[in-house]
């Protein structure tokens, strides 16, 4: 097999933020595979295929990608922000363990500048002392299990960088998210939510957790819960170093 497969990073959104790293990968690969949005980051050339793909086939995606880099491809799979963070490379390694014939292939994960890191770098550093990352979408977890996670997230005063908050067909899902953190005692953090960060798009706003409402959030944007101790400086939002 003398095909390779990299799993790669492409950055929230400006191309600025594409480490150096991936783009070389992009400017060797034949084939790309990845969510359509994705996908349409790559500018096409000759010699490289364009495979995108609809968000829900994961598993397929990485079958294929697997297959076309044993057939002596050299294939990048792209997601936004960081491969390794709710995106491809677990999908990879998911159906790579289900298929030993492919286990002696050339792989690499190439890390991303992940939407989490973004947006804090926008707001100033709210994730600047302990934190935990959470995706609120219950299409791979029971709802319950996200709950139970932001109740025990607050219950340690970590910052909670929450993903994938508020979609067309999980509209109500954030609404439940902030109802949790509320009767968790949440109400008086800081909140920010960082809409598109890094693309002409971009709005960051922060507030209080009890003034936040559902329909601030939607899927372009990463939403940031402070821990206790998170206050302002001027426009910006940082956690103290020190705990109290």
């Amino acid at each position: 097999m003398t095909g390779t497969l990299t799993i790669a990073g492409l950055g929230p959104g400006d191309e600025a933020l594409v480490t150096p790293e991936v783009s070389a990968a992009l400017a060797m690969a034949t084939d790309i595979l990845g969510y359509v949005p994705y996908v349409a980051r790559v500018t096409p050339r000759e010699g490289l295929t364009l495979h995108p793909s609809d968000n829900r086939m994961e598993l397929q995606r990485a079958g294929d990608a697997l297959r076309l880099a044993s057939e002596g491809r050299h294939v990048v799979m792209v997601s936004s922000g960081d491969p390794g963070v709710f995106a491809m490379a677990s999908a990879v390694f998911e159906a790579l363990e289900a298929s030993p014939q492919w286990q002696g292939l050339p792989i690499r994960v190439l890390p991303g500048v992940t939407a989490m890191l973004a947006a804090a770098a926008c707001a100033g550093a709210p994730l600047g002392h302990d934190f935990c990352a959470i995706n609120l979408s219950d299409n791979l977890k029971p709802w319950p299990m996200i709950e139970k996670r932001l109740r025990l997230a607050a219950e340690a005063d970590f910052a909670i960088a929450m993903y994938n908050p508020r979609s067309a067909s999980r509209p109500e899902g954030f609404g439940r998210a902030l109802s949790v953190l509320k009767e968790a005692g949440c109400g008086e953090r800081l909140v920010i939510f960082a809409h598109a960060v890094s693309t002409p798009e971009e709005r960051i706003e922060t507030l209080m957790l009890h003034e936040a409402q559902p329909e601030m959030a939607d899927m372009k944007t990463l939403v940031i819960v402070g821990n206790s101790a998170t206050r302002r400086v001027g426009r910006w939002v940082y956690a103290p170093r020190h705990a109290r």
